[in-house]
Formats: structure tokens, C-alpha cells, sequence
């Protein structure tokens, strides 16, 4: 893994790349989020089908969403913001973005064994791939408001502090 570490950082155009995270992290909220959409779709229309797709959709976006969080955890020192920033939102994102990790995996584990779709409590299983989304759309505006709000890891003089 070190190995593919160094050749992504010394591959062309990532010069300046401070982490992988920026580049992992908007896999998982575009397939985690679709998960939640097909198995939807899914269970209102009754095709097995799409649930199978749901399943695998969600099973690639925790996959994602445990690398995008390795990522993030790894960085998040090296991360140039302001104290009120890193306290303020970088603490609220991270902790949003493990807990969304968490449901993602929980829900994985029972998508596998009711596969494709969980008749047991099926409406539960469905209500946690919704509250799933939308903590990750939560942690995920908290890492957007960083990024362009706040420079995080940008080239613009640092720190900004937090305005409210």
C-alpha cells in the first residue's frame, strides 16, 4: 500500500497533494448515497434485481467509505486550518463521517446476510440506509465548508479563522 501511496503522490499533477483523502473521498458519497436510492426504488417497485445492484453498490461504498476515513484520520493533522476551524468543523465532520463509516458497515453486514434485500425488518433496513445518507450528507457539507469556506489545504495564507 506504502508503494501506491508514493507513486499517486509523485505521479504528474499531483504535486502540491498534501493527502489522498480529497481524491478517495467523493467515491463513497456517490456510491453510498445511489445505494440508498436503488434499494428505494427496489423495495417500492419489487424488482430483486436492482436490490442486487443496491448490494453492491453499498458494499463498494463502504469499502470506499473505509478508505476515505483511513485517509482522513491520517491527515487530518497535517491539515493547515485555524485552531476555531479544526474545532468548530473539522471535529464535526470527522465525527459525522465515522458514524456514517459505521452504517454503512452495519448495513452492509445485514444487506449480506438478507441478501439482496432483507425481507426481516425490511423497513428498518431501509430507514437505516436513509438516516446512513443522511449523516454522510451532514459530515460531507461540514468537509465541503472546509475546503472552500475555510482553504483547507489550499495555498491561500493561513489560518482563516472561523466566522460565524
Amino acid at each position: 500500500m506504502e508503494t501506491a501511496l508514493r507513486v499517486v503522490a509523485h505521479w504528474p499533477g499531483a504535486a502540491g497533494l498534501q493527502n489522498l483523502h480529497p481524491l478517495i473521498v467523493h467515491y463513497p458519497i456517490a456510491f453510498l448515497t445511489s445505494a440508498t436510492a436503488v434499494y428505494l426504488a427496489a423495495a417500492i417497485v419489487r424488482r430483486e434485481r436492482w436490490a442486487w445492484l443496491g448490494l453492491w453498490l453499498l458494499a463498494l461504498g463502504a469499502l470506499g467509505a473505509t478508505a476515505a476515513v483511513w485517509t482522513g484520520l491520517r491527515a487530518g493533522g497535517s491539515v493547515m486550518i485555524a485552531p476555531s476551524v479544526r474545532e468548530n468543523i473539522l471535529e464535526l465532520h470527522k465525527r459525522l463521517m465515522i458514524i456514517a463509516w459505521a452504517l454503512s458497515l452495519l448495513s452492509l453486514v445485514w444487506g449480506v446476510a438478507g441478501r439482496p434485500l432483507p425481507r426481516r425488518r425490511g423497513i428498518v433496513f431501509l430507514a437505516l440506509l436513509l438516516l446512513m445518507s443522511g449523516v454522510l450528507a451532514r459530515g460531507a457539507d461540514y468537509g465541503g465548508w472546509m475546503v472552500y469556506g475555510y482553504n483547507a489545504g489550499g495555498s491561500l495564507p493561513q489560518p482563516i479563522e472561523l466566522s460565524r
